[in-house]
């Protein structure tokens, strides 16, 4: 890589961050477009307009490569999740945001290649698991053991409070959505996320 003295250099970090974007951008859309199984390096190098060769340097193989854009999404979602759990509104309202977004991520169409892929990679699969419900669970976690402790719920265990939430959320949308069903959208996903909601609280309602 030749810097702009002409010389050969490596990248600043911010045109390599840029240009690592641009090439998890061009993979999830290979992804989307020819499925996992037909995903190659060359044809996302092509279309990040970068070469091969520097695609193996920066990720190792195509399975790094898919492994640095899970990584990048559980960022971006565990970064929403806690500006939705630091957001200062009352816990209903907090926990609606929370389980709408993640109903959202959960069944959108990148989130569901990514499944199929992890399917066909036991690699991948664990790091799907470790980025995405093990990463974000315990802020959830923090966040009911903070509203037990202000006595707005009864939360004895927040991890096995945060299954029960998670799974009163997911129910088999996902495995649906995976399996070629569309997914919910707009208002149906808000309701879906209040109910679960709803449930959730009236099964850890402070005593008395």
């Amino acid at each position: 890589m030749e810097t702009k003295s002409g010389r050969r250099g490596r990248l600043p970090a911010s045109e390599r961050a840029a240009r690592e974007a641009a090439v998890l951008d061009a993979a999830e859309q290979e992804m989307l477009e020819h499925g996992y199984a037909h995903v190659t390096m060359l044809g996302i190098a092509r279309r990040a307009g970068a070469s091969k060769e520097t695609l193996y340097s920066w990720f190792g193989n195509r399975d790094g490569l898919f492994a640095a854009m899970i990584a990048r999404n559980a960022d971006r979602a565990a970064g929403a999740v806690q500006r939705a759990l630091d957001g200062g509104t009352p816990a209903r309202e907090t926990l609606v945001g929370f389980a709408t977004g993640l109903l959202i991520l959960l069944t959108s169409p990148a989130s569901v290649a990514l499944n199929h892929a992890a399917m066909q990679s036991p690699e991948l699969a664990e790091q799907l698991l470790a980025s995405g419900r093990y990463r974000v669970g315990p802020l959830v976690e923090r966040y009911l053991a903070e509203l037990d402790r202000a006595g707005q719920v009864r939360v004895a265990d927040p991890e096995a409070a945060f299954t029960t939430l998670y799974g009163l959320i997911i129910r088999d949308d996902q495995i649906r959505v995976l399996l070629g069903e569309p997914a919910a959208t707009g208002k149906q996903v808000r309701r879906r996320a209040e109910t679960a909601v709803d449930q959730f609280l009236a099964l850890h309602a402070p005593a008395g």
